[in-house]
């Protein structure tokens, strides 16, 4: 154990440069002031505005103000919500369960049977598996 020696040189730990988001704090600005070091202000140009998002707005707005089509979603037609409701009714189900047999709210059979409802082919192609009825013949 005779070449074993220990060293007792002196380690310094020193704190790592401050980061870009520092040097910009507002206190790391103040004390670079203090202390005479030089300060680089940029202004950026579009600080503060929304222009990036309304400047290509600005082109269709006049298109939209006089377009007076009165655009609307589908819904549920007639023949398909009473269709719906005949073939529940003859398998004695509630809204609620029939919900629970196709995985769904209750609210979606709700607006399919009153006729609120966007059309989903996915669920009325459940509707016809639960059911046992062919719900989309006609189209």
């Amino acid at each position: 154990m005779a070449g074993i020696s220990q060293d007792w040189e002196p380690v310094v730990i020193r704190k790592k440069a401050p980061t870009s988001a520092a040097r910009k704090d507002e206190k790391a600005v103040n004390a670079a002031r203090r202390v005479g070091a030089e300060i680089e202000t940029v202004k950026k140009s579009n600080a503060g505005t929304n222009k990036a998002a309304s400047s290509s707005t600005s082109l269709n707005t006049r298109k939209l103000d006089e377009d007076s089509e009165n655009l609307t979603h589908d819904k549920v037609p007639t023949e398909l919500k009473k269709a719906i409701m005949q073939a529940r009714m003859d398998k004695k189900l509630t809204q609620a369960q029939l919900a629970q047999v196709i995985n769904e709210k209750p609210q979606i059979i709700q607006e399919y049977e009153s006729g609120k409802a966007i059309p989903n082919q996915q669920i009325i192609s459940k509707l016809e598996r639960a059911l046992g009825v062919k719900l989309r013949g006609k189209k």
